[in-house]
């Protein structure tokens, strides 16, 4: 059998159909599931599949999951409500969360969604709200832009102020061990 690593997503049919090709060389169930490293009671079932409803049973079937809570031309038209803003479904503050977007959806469609699922929808449907960059109405930006050019250089440039820079190791042990420098010299 091959490793796991390199096995393809219908390694399992696979698996049921050499099943059925050592059944119908007379093993037993109990060799079968050890020459295939499944219990016996697996091997069983794909036998019993296989005599009910033919050869056919064994092959894989797709696992769709849940039915979609909301139609797609519903789920299209999510981003048009949310574009409304938050203020206008009631809430405090323009921003958006996966709590308050699935209380739209519970209001607007009639259908409930967690939170996390929230924002999986949003994602596929590539809405991305953004928090606003809020700034000081006292915000000068021309004096910011000079003060970036011209002074946080010179501070980048300039030392420590005994003209050279130390460790935080060094720094730490004169402040906290006065005795450090003591007891770790060479005895004269």
């Amino acid at each position: 059998m091959a490793a796991k690593n390199a096995r393809t997503p219908d390694w399992k049919e696979r698996r049921r159909w050499r099943a059925l090709d050592f059944k119908r060389d007379g093993w037993t169930h109990h060799e079968i599931a050890e020459a295939l490293a499944v219990t016996k009671g697996a091997v069983s079932q794909w036998m019993t599949r296989a005599a009910k409803e033919g050869e056919e049973a064994l092959r894989a079937r797709p696992h769709l999951g849940a039915a979609p809570k909301l139609r797609p031309e519903q789920l299209g038209l999510l981003p048009e409500f949310l574009s409304h803003g938050a203020e206008a479904y009631g809430f405090r503050g323009e921003v958006w969360t996966c709590a308050r977007a699935a209380e739209v959806i519970r209001r607007e469609f009639g259908v409930t969604y967690h939170k996390d699922h929230v924002s999986r929808l949003l994602k596929a449907l590539r809405w991305t709200p953004q928090k606003p960059a809020e700034r000081a109405a006292q915000r000068d930006e021309a004096a910011i832009a000079e003060w970036r050019e011209e002074t946080w250089p010179e501070l980048k440039k300039k030392p420590g102020a005994s003209g050279a820079r130390r460790s935080l190791s060094m720094s730490r042990a004169f402040t906290c061990c006065p005795g450090w420098c003591a007891l770790t010299r060479p005895a004269a």
